[in-house]
């Protein structure tokens, strides 16, 4: 016999992001750390933040996702407080820890904002997690929620946002555009050694079989490291000019693999992506984030429950 566990706290995390111009070197300084990034390629980064506004909506699109999950768990009859806590940006993950033991929380479930799991997604969250931890004293204990990437809900969210981006194509072309699902590319050694490409993999299925689409196929994103390390391909990019040259005049993009907007959305697809499709002379029509989309926040609402059980 199972017998309810005393959560009194929900910690929701991501990764952070800079919340205006002059933030963006310091937050490059904590997401590089200990790793030795060309000073050449910060440089570029910086331009990409420069051509999406100089900074990220990440931190407060991340707030209004856990306001509404902490509605939707007073709702349900669970009224507990949730924060905020970012790996690379303020609230920091020990900051977030602290503000949830000066309001009195002992127990809390960690959700981690990441669709697919892999070392880098999510280990070194739950790693850090225990860290920041370990910086509180009073810390509240936090138990991870499982991963949340097959709830039928989710799913039922980006098959709702990439059904309006079909409404953006004519009417008689929708049944035959492709339709791509992208998730940002990793090392293939990381790949191999995590579930990553079998979360992807089953979650495009399944989005696929709710829109009842004959076209469904898997690109890869946002690369970076040494460019003579393998990653997963194929590149958005050149999934984008095949299919140009295959004459295709449409395509719709749906990158599940993130669940809000920052500058792998804003700049990776709708910047240079759609840069790229315009000069092969395909139109890109890229599907919204999953954001706090109602269906999402209830299939994050269900796990949260489901942990405190």
């Amino acid at each position: 016999m199972t017998h309810p566990v005393n959560v009194d706290a929900v910690l929701v995390i991501a990764f952070g992001g800079p919340t205006k111009p002059e933030e963006v070197d310091e937050f490059l300084a904590n997401v590089t750390r200990g790793r030795r990034i060309p000073p050449e390629r910060l440089a570029v980064v910086r331009t990409q933040y420069e051509r999406i506004g100089g900074r990220s909506p990440l931190n407060e699109l991340t707030f209004r996702q856990a306001r509404a999950l902490e509605t939707a768990l007073a709702a349900s009859g669970r009224p507990v407080p949730v924060a905020v806590g970012m790996r690379n940006w303020h609230p920091y993950l020990h900051e977030a820890l602290a503000d949830l033991a000066a309001r009195g929380a002992r127990r809390a479930v960690g959700v981690i904002l990441s669709p697919l799991r892999s070392e880098a997604s999510w280990d070194r969250y739950m790693e850090d997690v225990r860290e920041a931890a370990g910086r509180v004293p009073g810390a509240p204990h936090v138990d991870f929620a499982a991963p949340w990437t097959t709830h039928p809900r989710f799913l039922d969210a980006v098959a709702d946002r990439a059904r309006g981006a079909f409404d953006e194509i004519p009417e008689a072309a929708r049944r035959s555009t492709p339709l791509v699902f992208t998730a940002h590319s990793v090392p293939i050694a990381m790949a191999e050694a995590s579930p990553y490409v079998d979360d992807l993999t089953t979650a495009v299925r399944a989005v696929g079989e709710r829109l009842a689409h004959p076209r469904v196929s898997i690109a890869y994103q946002s690369r970076s490291g040494n460019p003579r390390d393998p990653w997963l391909e194929p590149d958005v990019n050149d999934v984008l000019r095949r299919l140009a040259a295959a004459g295709e005049r449409h395509v719709v993009v749906v990158p599940l693999g993130f669940v809000v907007d920052h500058v792998e959305v804003l700049f990776d697809l709708d910047v240079q992506a759609r840069e790229t499709a315009t000069a092969a002379g395909i139109t890109l029509h890229r599907a919204a984030t999953v954001g706090d989309h109602p269906a999402f926040i209830e299939a994050l609402a269900d796990t949260v429950t489901r942990a405190a059980r």
